[in-house]
């Protein structure tokens, strides 16, 4: 989810943009709508006015079709399709109204005027694009037929709705198409984190992003030419260290003194295991792709191990599934596991390690004391349980050193007077 926050950000902002003018539209389309009907519904009090005076004068219905037809409207007279307008039409409005009319009354005291209160309900109907009012009084009703009015047309309000729409959308279109060079970029970045120091960011593109891969890429330059510079530099220092060791080791050969000869041969010896742990440490740490990586049997990688540590094999015990495979470089893995047996070899008090698999992870034990520090502590360079051992104190830091370049680390934890080394 995070990986697209920037992404999902957008889409979200596209989607309330989106509710929010649907929202809007919506409620100006009934708005409108209804100011429309209550525009055109004003229209009945014309038909009111020359239906009461065709009812008090009793006009002729050619006189009242003659009246209505000044105004567009026609007597609807047909009783089915009558029927049909008030039964399916869509009612848009409807009120009730109470009309006041002076009609002239005889009696014994002469002529008189009385207030008659005429009830009368205006019906306004739509019926197959067609405006209809129909219109009951207490004893009689008409359904006209008005031919000028049209019922509400939305056209120009969803043309402005989907000329909106369409132009939101079409801004998320290029928002999305700025992101691509982003998500690009950040695949390029995991690339290069992953080890391909040959990847390129550089982009023709001048905007905030195009700008950014630039920098990358010019950043990406410096730190190729830093490694460059610094394996240079180490390869050429143990190459140059190497040389003074081989002929200080022949030099040695020459003293008389048996005492003296032993001192020197002990000195060249752990400068020169000194050069070459350096060597696997600059190794590991540049390790910069996966093309010696293979698949090979835990039991090969075992064994190339124990010659490797120059150890008795029943020293060693190995109880390992022979089918079981891991995917390593050879040579940097069979370093680590040596430097574990040269480790039990040199604190173990019965000079014995067992290498096993407990949940289908490499475990290596010896009996002895417990580790004096935690093992972060050990895993740093140079440091080292007892001093005096003919140690350089780089053994367990190169073993976590490969370990992480294959995706594991190094644990420990002890039980019974045992430790335990794992590869997890």
């Amino acid at each position: 989810m995070q990986k697209h926050a920037v992404l999902i950000t957008v889409l979200f902002a596209l989607i309330v943009s989106l509710v929010s003018v649907s929202a809007i539209f919506w409620e100006f389309y009934k708005l409108n709508k209804e100011q429309y009907i209550n525009h055109i519904f004003t229209k009945y009090s014309v038909i009111t006015q020359i239906y009461r005076d065709h009812q008090q004068k009793k006009n002729s219905e050619i006189m009242l079709d003659a009246n209505l037809a000044v105004y567009k409207l026609q007597i609807v007279r047909g009783k089915e399709l009558q029927k049909d307008i008030i039964n399916k039409g869509e009612i848009l409005k409807r009120e009730g109204f109470k009309n006041l009319n002076l009609k002239p009354m005889l009696n014994t005291g002469g002529l008189y005027r009385k207030n008659i209160v005429t009830r009368l309900r205006a019906t306004m109907v739509q019926y197959k694009k067609t405006i209809y009012f129909y219109m009951q009084t207490n004893n009689a009703a008409i359904l006209i037929k008005d031919e000028d009015l049209k019922p509400y047309s939305y056209i120009n309000l969803l043309y402005a709705y989907s000329t909106i729409f369409m132009i939101i959308s079409l801004s998320f279109v290029l928002v999305l198409q700025k992101l691509r060079p982003l998500i690009r970029l950040r695949k390029k970045i995991a690339m290069f984190g992953d080890g391909n120091l040959d990847i390129s960011f550089k982009t023709n593109a001048c905007d905030e992003i195009g700008l950014v891969s630039n920098e990358l890429e010019n950043t990406r330059e410096k730190i190729n030419n830093l490694l460059e510079s610094r394996t240079l530099f180490l390869r050429n220092i143990m190459h140059e260290l190497k040389t003074p060791i081989a002929k200080g080791t022949i030099a040695t050969q020459m003293l008389d003194s048996q005492k003296q000869k032993n001192r020197f041969e002990s000195i060249f010896h752990r400068l020169e295991s000194l050069v070459t742990e350096f060597a696997l440490i600059e190794e590991v740490t540049s390790i910069d792709d996966k093309r010696d990586f293979n698949e090979y049997r835990i039991v090969d990688i075992i064994d190339g191990a124990i010659d490797m540590a120059m150890v008795e094999r029943d020293v060693v015990s190995v109880t390992v599934n022979a089918d079981a495979k891991l995917h390593a470089n050879y040579r940097l893995y069979t370093t680590a596991i040596k430097n574990m047996i040269d480790n039990a070899m040199k604190y173990s008090t019965d000079g014995r390690i067992k290498i096993c698999t407990i949940n289908g992870e490499l475990s290596f034990e010896n009996i002895g004391e417990r580790l004096a520090q935690p093992l972060s502590y050990y895993i740093e360079p140079f440091t080292k349980e007892n001093p005096s051992k003919s140690s350089f104190g780089l053994g367990l830091y190169l073993v976590d050193s490969i370990l992480q370049a294959h995706g594991q680390v190094l644990a420990y934890e002890y039980e019974n007077g045992i430790n335990r080394f794992i590869f997890a």
